[in-house]
């Protein structure tokens, strides 16, 4: 389980995640754009939804459990960023497994070969 840290708050979330959120997170924040980040609260922590409005102005950290960086998933990351640039703000959303943006090879059309009739 890593974290980050804004402004005080930490929050919690697994390498995985963190990794896909971290790219998105940084090209907003580099581009001198904010937003809203929300996420839903975990049972432990108490349930419900929490908010946040990220400013390049403040400092960020992130804390990663693991050392190696997981794969990352270029479908799940166009989701992230399409939804941190929508007015609702980036909106954490669990991986879906069966989608993994790997492009899609389309099978060669087949040639039909013309038979010659004889002469």
């Amino acid at each position: 389980m890593g974290s980050f840290t804004y402004d005080g708050a930490e929050i919690e979330l697994d390498d995985r995640t963190l990794t896909h959120l971290q790219i998105v997170i940084v090209q907003k924040l580099r581009r001198c754009e904010s937003f809203a980040m929300s996420w839903a609260v975990s049972p432990e922590s108490g349930s419900g939804r929490a908010s946040i409005w990220l400013h390049p102005s403040i400092p960020l950290h992130f804390r990663f459990n693991g050392s190696r960086v997981p794969a990352i998933n270029p479908a799940w990351l166009e989701e992230l960023a399409a939804s941190a640039d929508s007015s609702r703000g980036l909106i954490v959303t669990p991986e879906n497994p069966h989608v993994t943006g790997a492009p899609r090879v389309q099978p060669a059309p087949q040639r039909r070969e013309r038979q010659l009739e004889p002469a």
